[in-house]
């Protein structure tokens, strides 16, 4: 298949599309950070908590993209990353073991990983975005709960944490982000 030509911007000439093929990203040509099979990497730098810097800047260490931890591991990981204030990276431990779960376990991760983008957006002063977010997380968690038969994997406090982000909501949704204190941002994956 020939990809479609398209006016360059900077010279009136054609100019290859940046798709091909079946709509498949060329990271090659648009000069975007992107692995061979056209999804984003990881690599631009981000602060504590999980904001973009500029290339070349320095930042926070990174979780790496294909990061593989079994239940214990991660929550060990994600707590750490919570006590440490930064729940963004806490997040992507959690979406990590979303992505790598078996099918049964994988709404419980994802939950977890919601709850933690909710608490990203409330360390950020995004209202909205966290409590969105908390009850999304908790709504998954939940739901999870309800299905799963065996033992809660790792340990994990997952009534203690469902709680904890809907109260959490509840609260900033009632008074704003500024009524979240640090330990909110700091919740126990364990009891």
């Amino acid at each position: 298949m020939i990809a479609p030509e398209r006016p360059s911007p900077s010279h009136g000439t054609a100019a290859p599309a940046l798709w091909h093929g079946g709509g498949v990203h060329d990271p090659v040509r648009d000069g975007r950070d992107r692995d061979p099979a056209g999804r984003a990497r990881n690599a631009r730098p981000r602060d504590e908590a999980g904001r973009p810097l500029p290339r070349g800047a320095v930042g926070v260490e990174r979780v790496p993209d294909d990061l593989v931890l079994g239940p214990e591991e991660t929550v060990i990981e994600a707590q750490r990353l919570l006590d440490a204030g930064m729940p963004f990276h806490a997040h992507e431990v959690l979406e990590a073991a979303w992505k790598a779960a078996e099918p049964g376990a994988r709404e419980l991760w994802r939950g977890l990983a919601q709850v933690a983008v909710g608490l990203t957006h409330l360390q950020r002063g995004n209202a909205r975005g966290a409590v969105a977010l908390l009850h999304r997380g908790a709504e998954n968690v939940s739901r999870w709960r309800v299905g799963w038969l065996g033992p809660v994997p790792a340990g994990l406090a997952v009534d203690d944490l469902v709680r904890h982000a809907e109260a959490l909501a509840a609260r900033v949704e009632r008074d704003g982000p500024a009524a979240a204190t640090p330990d909110d941002l700091r919740p126990r994956l364990r009891p």
